[in-house]
């Protein structure tokens, strides 16, 4: 029998049937219940029943790369090995990393005007940066606003390691900044030639601004210690549930100056989790004064 038509056994030893025949590797109802708890318990991230391809097509990858034919042996591995890199494998394949430079324009005139009327040092925390476009808008933003010795810092943190290496290189393909002004373009990018011909590169000024560290946003302690003149955290909370948001949103109350502000991402709202924020336009919130938020 091919081991894609074998029956899995759950722990009291009945037999599950794999999702579909035909796969490479046994899943079952069971193991993506285990999957769903596992991601969840670890990032946070509610994963939905129609989530069952994706979660299969990148897993299966982990698969190959081990040598295993069940998901209940992987499964079992990590749930072995608390501690082992294949957590931060696993961790990687799950997470969605969907971006572009300026995604969601309408944020960044409002934090240039936001960032003139602010103190200075600014500090800025990009919470889910994945692969770094967005800590790089901010970053330019801040330049165009407060001139090429901006006193400005960004943190950019998210909770797969790979995106973030990549943010830190911070080398992306031309066709990337295609929707970019050619202005910016021009004054915050290097095109590449010869070997690297069809790439463009942050420009040093650009890099400087902003930091990269990984950061689970679920974790008891984050290295985010603040306080931040504004926190991002853009189309990150729609994959936790209420329980999570509030709690996230709560913990981020603390982190940020008199009059921070919170961007969040378009299909995000928090009027209804939490008292800690007002809402001060399209997608942004305002931290509410002490007297006003709840105990």
């Amino acid at each position: 029998m091919p081991a894609s038509a074998r029956p899995a056994r759950t722990a009291g030893g009945d037999s599950v049937p794999a999702l579909d025949s035909g796969r490479d590797f046994v899943f079952t109802v069971a193991d993506f219940a285990r999957i769903r708890d596992m991601i969840y318990q670890r990032a946070g991230i509610a994963l939905a029943e129609h989530k069952r391809e994706m979660v299969y097509s990148r897993l299966a990858r982990r698969m190959r790369a081990l040598g295993l034919m069940r998901f209940s042996d992987y499964l079992d591995r990590l749930e072995a090995e608390r501690d082992s890199g294949e957590w931060e494998a696993f961790t990687n394949a799950l997470t969605t990393n969907l971006t572009s430079f300026f995604r969601e324009a309408h944020h960044f005139p409002l934090l240039a005007e936001f960032a003139r009327s602010r103190a200075r040092p600014l500090s800025i925390w990009c919470c889910a940066s994945s692969t770094g476009e967005e800590p790089y808008s901010i970053a330019m933003t801040l330049l165009d606003a407060l001139g090429p010795r901006a006193q400005a810092s960004v943190l950019a943190t998210d909770v797969d390691t790979q995106v973030l290496a990549r943010g830190a290189a911070g080398t992306y393909a031309a066709e990337q900044g295609g929707k970019l002004p050619p202005e910016y373009l021009r004054r915050f990018f290097l095109r590449g030639t010869g070997a690297n011909a069809g790439k463009i590169k942050v420009r040093p000024e650009v890099a400087a601004l902003v930091s990269f560290a990984q950061l689970n946003l679920l974790a008891p302690q984050w290295p985010a210690q603040g306080p931040y003149d504004a926190i991002f955290c853009r189309n990150v909370m729609i994959y936790f549930d209420k329980t999570t948001q509030r709690r996230i949103l709560e913990r981020f109350a603390p982190l940020l100056k008199p009059g921070g502000l919170l961007f969040a991402g378009h299909s995000e709202n928090f009027t209804y989790v939490t008292q800690q924020f007002h809402l001060r336009g399209q997608t942004v919130y305002e931290l509410a004064r002490a007297e006003e938020r709840a105990p």
